[in-house]
C-alpha cells in the first residue's frame, strides 16, 4: 500500500541567538524518514527532547524542512501560499499535548466545531452545522451530547477537552492524524479510554496515525510499527514486536528496561549490557551534538568507531531496521 504521507531525508534547523550578539544552530531533526499507510498507526518513541514534536511539526507544515522534503499522496509539498496549506491540512491534522491550551475557552465546544466545519468545508447552514456537530461529538463519545455542546473548555474534564479535540480534527475530514502525546496530560484511569477511540477512529475512517509518546508500553499497545529517535535522529525502528522483543540499538533495549520497571538500578542493566554498564549521563546537546553516533556518550557498548563515524542502516529480513555500529559488525562477521 502507498504512503498517503512521507518525510523523506528531512533536516531541520534552527537558529537561536543570544542576549550578547552571538548565534548557534540548533541541529533537532537530521536526515529523518518515515512513512505513514492509511489504517497504520506508527509510533514515534524517544525521551524528551529527541525531535519528536519537530518532526511532527513538520509533517504537520507547521515547520518547514531545512533540507528533504514531505510528501502527501506521493506529491511533494511546500510553498502554495495560504490557500494550499489549508488544503494540506484538510488532509492532515496535529492534536497537541495540551487540550486546553488547543481550545479557544473563551468560546463554547460549538463553536470550537462549527469553526472547523466552516473553514473546510463551507458548512454555512445552521441546522446543518448543528447537525454534524452532533454526529462529531457522538462519536468521540461525549454523549448525550446536549450536555456538553454548550460548555466552556474549562467546564470539561481533561478526557472531555482531548476528545473535543479530537472532534474537532474530525471535523476536517482528515486522512492523517499525528498524534504529539495526546494522552500524556490526562488521568491514568482514563489513557486507555483514549488509546481505544484512536484505535477505532484508524478502523472505522481507514486513517493513518503517527502516535508520539515517551512511554514504549502504551507504544505496544495501540501502533503496528515503532520508531525510535535519539537525539534528533531515528535509530531503530520496525514491527512492534520485533523492536520490543528483539531491539537492535542499545538506546531501544535501554527505553524498553525503563518501561518494564522505571526502578531497575545499573545492576540490573548489567544483565543486558554487561558488567561495564554504570551511570548513563544526560542527552547531549544539539548546538554541538557528538561526532559519529549521538549515542555513543551514553552508550554502555561503545566501540573506538561509534566516536568518529555515523553507522549506516542495517536492513534485518523481518522489516527491522537499525542505525548501529554492532549490527554493521555482526553483519559482516557473518558474511565473512
Amino acid at each position: 500500500m502507498a504512503p498517503v504521507l512521507e518525510a523523506r531525508d528531512v533536516s531541520k534547523h534552527f537558529t537561536v541567538r543570544s542576549a550578547l550578539g552571538s548565534s548557534a544552530v540548533v541541529r533537532a531533526v537530521e536526515d529523518a524518514t518515515l512513512a505513514l499507510e492509511p489504517g497504520e498507526i506508527v509510533a514515534l518513541v524517544g525521551e524528551s527532547g529527541s525531535g519528536k514534536t519537530t518532526l511532527a511539526r513538520l509533517l504537520s507544515r507547521l515547520y518547514e524542512p531545512t533540507t528533504g522534503e514531505i510528501r502527501l499522496n506521493g506529491t511533494p509539498v511546500g510553498g502554495g501560499g495560504r490557500r494550499a496549506g489549508r488544503e494540506y491540512h484538510r488532509d492532515v491534522q496535529l492534536i497537541f499535548q495540551d487540550p486546553f491550551g488547543s481550545l479557544n475557552p473563551l468560546h463554547r465546544v460549538r463553536y470550537n466545531l462549527e469553526r472547523a466545519l466552516r473553514l473546510h468545508h463551507g458548512v454555512r447552514d445552521k441546522a446543518e452545522r448543528t447537525r454534524r456537530v452532533e454526529e462529531l461529538l457522538e462519536r468521540v463519545s461525549l454523549t448525550p451530547v446536549d450536555q456538553f455542546i454548550d460548555k466552556f473548555p474549562h467546564e470539561l474534564s481533561g478526557g472531555q477537552r482531548q476528545r473535543v479535540v479530537i472532534a474537532r480534527a474530525l471535523a476536517v475530514e482528515p486522512k492523517v492524524l499525528l498524534g504529539d502525546e495526546p494522552i500524556s496530560m490526562l488521568d491514568v484511569s482514563i489513557r486507555l479510554e483514549m488509546l481505544n477511540l484512536l484505535d477505532r477512529l484508524r478502523t472505522e475512517d481507514g486513517l493513518a496515525l503517527l502516535y508520539i509518546t515517551h512511554d514504549i508500553a502504551s507504544a505496544r499497545y495501540l501502533c503496528d510499527r515503532i520508531v525510535v529517535m535519539y537525539a534528533g535522529r531515528m535509530v531503530e525502528g520496525g514491527p512492534k514486536e520485533d523492536v520490543i522483543g528483539n531491539p537492535q540499538h542499545p538506546y531501544t533495549k535501554l527505553l524498553i528496561d525503563s518501561s518494564l520497571d522505571p526502578a531497575r538500578a545499573a545492576g540490573d542493566r548489567a544483565e543486558l549490557f554487561g558488567a561495564d554498564a554504570g551511570e548513563l549521563g544526560e542527552p547531549p546537546s544539539l548546538i554541538d551534538p557528538p561526532a559519529g553516533c549521538r549515542f555513543h556518550p551514553r552508550c554502555p557498548v561503545v566501540m573506538d568507531v561509534c566516536r568518529t563515524e555515523a553507522p549506516p542502516r542495517t536492513e534485518l529480513p523481518n522489516g527491522q531496521w537499525t542505525h548501529c555500529w554492532l549490527q554493521q559488525r555482526d553483519k559482516n562477521q557473518g558474511e565473512s
